[in-house]
């Protein structure tokens, strides 16, 4: 069985390429969809020139024990019903930060179908933790 893979590879190798390149052209496709990441340096850029907004994802409780100066905290679960409190924002970019960068590209996808211009922070809270760049604790 096996042996027969390797034969039909090694037989098929234009469509096993072809096959390879589309899948990872799917994978880019669906990483944009859900906006395109970007490192916390190009975030920390972004929000003092007042390009963006911040909308960190993640749970009450975690995003009280320290979260990005001027986030506005959003829980997954709720994104959809809180959508309003973005409509004041809709003309800058919406940065979604989550934990660790696992759940902002769905949420990325659903406020791109409503038409907001999305980034997701690359690594999320974690990375910016790592980075040593300020937080903000309680609120």
């Amino acid at each position: 069985m096996i042996v027969e893979f390797f034969v039909f590879i090694s037989e098929q190798w234009i469509l096993v390429s072809v096959l390879m390149v589309l899948v990872y052209l799917f994978a880019i496709n669906e990483r944009i969809k859900s906006g395109k990441p970007i490192s916390p340096h190009v975030v920390t850029r972004m929000i003092n020139t007042d390009e963006a907004v911040l909308v960190d994802i993640r749970d009450a409780k975690e995003y009280k024990a320290g979260h990005i100066s001027g986030a506005i905290n959003i829980p997954v679960a709720k994104i959809m019903d809180r959508i309003a409190e973005l409509e004041p924002h809709r003309e800058k970019a919406i940065i979604v930060a989550d934990k660790v960068g696992q759940q902002s590209g769905a949420i990325g996808r659903k406020l791109q179908q409503k038409e907001f211009s999305v980034l997701r922070l690359t690594g999320g809270m974690m990375e910016w933790h790592n980075q040593k760049l300020p937080v903000v604790k309680g609120r």
